[in-house]
């Protein structure tokens, strides 16, 4: 069993930054890529970002490149989302996943953790 458990989620105005983390637990394939999707009240759940198991390949929506970034931890079981200049269609549950590379859909999912972007 595979536990990803999302923190550091919250309230901003525009403009501002938050730092998401996801910390993969359990029987956690150390091959997995770690990665970010998110949904807003009425949409369907859509990619972020994501990082492979080495921390060498990255891939980011086009809505999120130059504003977020995403990196691993020294032992690669510690996801992070550095989101800057954060805008109200950003507002959404941030949901953690794993899977293989390029992670375009995920096999384990975390809990989720909200993100509200208003003024």
């Amino acid at each position: 069993q595979v536990q990803l458990a999302e923190s550091g989620g919250g309230s901003v105005q525009p403009g501002g930054s938050l730092r998401l983390s996801c910390a993969a637990s359990g029987r956690f394939s150390h091959t997995y890529a770690l990665g970010w999707f998110r949904q807003a009240p009425g949409k369907e759940r859509e990619f972020v970002a994501a990082i492979s198991w080495s921390g060498g390949n990255t891939n980011y929506a086009d809505s999120v490149k130059a504003r977020f970034t995403i990196s691993r931890d020294r032992d690669r079981n510690t996801a992070i989302l550095e989101m800057n200049n954060l805008k109200p269609e950003d507002t959404a549950v941030y949901y953690c996943a794993a899977a293989p590379w390029p992670l375009k859909r995920g096999e384990h999912w975390g809990q989720g953790t909200q993100v509200t972007v208003s003024s």
